[in-house]
C-alpha cells in the first residue's frame, strides 16, 4: 500500500484522490475572485469535502501567465483568515498549501496544522524551502517549471521534453531524500513552461515517470491547453478535462489537482470499475 504521512494520518494513494482546489485570489484563471469572503471559501470548503475530496489544495499566490506579483505579507493576509477558518470548522481536513515561500510554509504548518506544502518551484525560487521541508516534516509536492511564472511561457523549447523533465526530478528527489524529506509527490507542471503540444507529449508518456518511484500528482482542470484546442475557454472545459483526467489515471497518476470535484470522483469511480474487470479477466486467463 503507497501512502504519505499527513499530520500524523496515513493516507492511502494506492488508488487514486482528488485534491480540490481553493483559490483565494482575486486573478486566477478560472475561478478568481469567486472565494475572496469568508462564507464563499466556507462553502466551498464544504462542498469539496461533501463531494469527495480527500485533499483540500489552497493557493492564495497565482502563478498563471502575467498575473500579479504580490508580496509575502499579502500572500498571508489573504491566507489567514482561510487557515483560522480551518483549523476552527474543519479541523479534521487534509490541507496542502500552493505557496513557492518557505516562511509561509513555516507559518502554515507550525501554526495552521497544514499537512502539504506544493511548491510550483521545486525549490528554485526560494532556496530555503527544501531544508524547511525537512525540519517541517511534511509530504512536499515539487512541480516542474522552466522558467518563473512572468517568462514562463515565452517560447519554451526543450532537446528531449521527457528525460530534461525525468532528470530534473531524479536530481530534486535525491536532494531532497539527502535532507530527510520522505514523502515526495512529483508534478510535471503541465502550463508551466510547456507549449500545448509538450503538455499531450507529457500526458501521452505520463507512465515514464513511474521510474522516479514517487506518487504522481496531475493538474490538468481547465487549463490553456484544453480549451485553447476547443477554441473556447475555461468554463467551457469541463468535459475535455475529465476525458484527459482519465487518460492521466490510466497512465499511473495518484492524485488529481481539479477544480470540478464530484464530476471528478465520477471518473475514477468508472476507472476503479473498469481496473477490476482487468483484473478479473487476468486472473480468468491464468
Amino acid at each position: 500500500m503507497q501512502t504519505i504521512n499527513t499530520n500524523g494520518k496515513l493516507l492511502n494513494i494506492s488508488k487514486p484522490i482528488i485534491a480540490g482546489i481553493l483559490n483565494i485570489t482575486p486573478d486566477s484563471f478560472f475561478d478568481g475572485g469567486k472565494y475572496t469572503n469568508i462564507n464563499a471559501v466556507r462553502n466551498r470548503i464544504k462542498q469539496i469535502i461533501s463531494e469527495g475530496a480527500e485533499i483540500i489544495d489552497i493557493g492564495a499566490y497565482s502563478s498563471r501567465p502575467g498575473a500579479k506579483h504580490i508580496s509575502e505579507k499579502e500572500e498571508l493576509q489573504r491566507l489567514i483568515p482561510v487557515l483560522e477558518l480551518i483549523v476552527k470548522d474543519f479541523s479534521n481536513t487534509i490541507i496542502s498549501l500552493d505557496t513557492f515561500r518557505s516562511e509561509i510554509a513555516k507559518i502554515a504548518v507550525n501554526n495552521y496544522e497544514v499537512a502539504i506544502i506544493n511548491d510550483i518551484s521545486a525549490g528554485n525560487i526560494d532556496k530555503k524551502m527544501l531544508p524547511t521541508i525537512a525540519k517541517l516534516n511534511v509530504p512536499y509536492i515539487m512541480m516542474h517549471m522552466k522558467g518563473t511564472p512572468k517568462n514562463m511561457q515565452k517560447n519554451p523549447k526543450y532537446k528531449d521534453l521527457i528525460k530534461e523533465i525525468i532528470k530534473f526530478f531524479a536530481e530534486k528527489i535525491q536532494h531532497t531524500r539527502q535532507l530527510g524529506v520522505n514523502d515526495v509527490i512529483i508534478d510535471p507542471g503541465f502550463g508551466f513552461g510547456k507549449t500545448i503540444e509538450h503538455n499531450y507529449q507529457i500526458l501521452n508518456e505520463l507512465e515514464k515517470f513511474r521510474i522516479l518511484d514517487c506518487p504522481i500528482l496531475v493538474g490538468i482542470s481547465r487549463k490553456s491547453m484544453i480549451y485553447k484546442v476547443l477554441n473556447s475557454s475555461p468554463k467551457d472545459a469541463l468535459s475535455a478535462s475529465l476525458a484527459l483526467n482519465m487518460t492521466a489515471l490510466e497512465k499511473g497518476a495518484n492524485i488529481l489537482r481539479v477544480h470540478d470535484v464530484k464530476e471528478t470522483m465520477q471518473v475514477i469511480s468508472v476507472f476503479k470499475k473498469l481496473k477490476k474487470i482487468d483484473k478479473k479477466r487476468t486472473i480468468g486467463k491464468d
